[in-house]
């Protein structure tokens, strides 16, 4: 096995059969071989740095009626919210104090922030941190409404796909939402000039190992800046309930592939992992990723922002949290640095 490692490790990609068989025999040692190789690649680039997002959650509302989500339109029992223009502000403020510098505003697809009203947002945002990044994560809009957010100021747009596979698509999401339009939305947020991210869920009800190597093969095909993967986690008020979770160890497994497929991607140790493990993103680290996501949301609507059961981090104050996380970071060797880290 040690040797489709190491054509991977050189050449960045595999054949189909060759990533099958790579996801299917993984072991104890192939998974250590792995994760030390994208290491050493991922240092090779950016030390020992770990770039920071501030999260803001800003809306919980939603249009769509994704199987999987717990913000969806027919969850009844979503507690429903909105941020001001002014909350929003005060979570930058909050956040630059501490040290960040790219805000993610990150919402359901909630056509109450128009156009104008975004805009208004990111240019106020970047008046008052000119040395700051702005990520957009507010799902599929039209070609035009990408433009005009961009022209505005925002930097980086994070799209997951979710899944490269058309029908595994149509298993996750309702008829109103279609892969093509999720793929053209990528490739027009591409076109105009973001850095941008795509991703999957790892282990979503009916994933099969070639679902997986479908979506390497898209992002292979795409080339993003940004790669979001995690593990998935049901919610209670959704029809995958009682499906079973994803697993930490594929997800960390996907992870260093991920690496050694793009040394110099944007790879977060995501929330999700630590949901599941509380080592979750230290691990995610050691496999490769350079990006964490603390969230700068305020507390009185985290817990509101449920896509997933039992989401960690709703409680704790930001600047406590930041404190531990740097420690955590500290304590596996890593440093996190207050830099925008874009995409090089």
């Amino acid at each position: 096995m040690k040797n489709i490692i190491n054509k991977l490790n050189e050449n960045n990609f595999l054949e189909k059969e060759e990533f099958i068989e790579l996801i299917k025999k993984r072991n104890y040692d192939n998974i250590k071989y792995i994760s030390a190789l994208a290491r050493e690649k991922r240092e090779k680039i950016f030390g020992k740095k770990i770039y920071m997002r501030g999260l803001i959650e800003f809306t919980n509302y939603c249009k769509n009626d994704c199987f999987y989500c717990g913000i969806r339109k027919s969850n009844i029992n979503a507690k429903r919210y909105r941020l001001s223009e002014e909350d929003i502000l005060e979570c930058c403020k909050m956040g630059y104090k501490l040290g960040f510098r790219t805000f993610v505003l990150q919402g359901g697809e909630d056509f109450y922030y128009n156009d104008n009203i975004l805009c208004h947002i990111i240019e106020n945002i970047k008046k008052n941190y000119n040395d700051c990044a702005v990520t957009l994560s507010v799902g599929e809009r039209s070609v035009e409404s990408y433009k005009r957010l961009f022209d505005c100021g925002a930097d980086r747009y994070l799209l997951r796909h979710e899944t490269a596979d058309r029908e595994h698509y149509k298993k996750l999401h309702p008829e109103s939402l279609s892969l093509e339009n999720r793929k053209r939305c990528l490739f027009d947020l591409k076109e105009i000039g973001y850095q941008v991210g795509c991703g999957f869920m790892v282990g979503s009800p009916y994933q099969t190992i070639e679902n997986i190597v479908e979506d390497l093969n898209f992002i292979n095909e795409f080339r993003p800046h940004m790669i979001g993967i995690g593990p998935f986690i049901s919610h209670r008020d959704t029809c995958f309930s009682k499906f079973p979770n994803g697993t930490v160890e594929l997800t960390l497994f996907l992870i260093s592939i991920l690496r050694l497929m793009f040394e110099r991607v944007l790879l977060p140790a995501t929330t999700a992992l630590g949901t599941l493990d509380p080592e979750g993103r230290e691990k995610g680290i050691l496999a490769g990723a350079n990006v964490v996501m603390p969230n700068l949301s305020p507390i009185s609507v985290r817990k509101k922002y449920s896509l997933y059961d039992n989401k960690i981090c709703t409680g704790d104050e930001t600047a406590e949290y930041n404190i531990k996380l740097k420690n955590k970071m500290k304590n596996i060797g890593y440093e996190i640095v207050e830099e925008r880290g874009d995409y090089f």
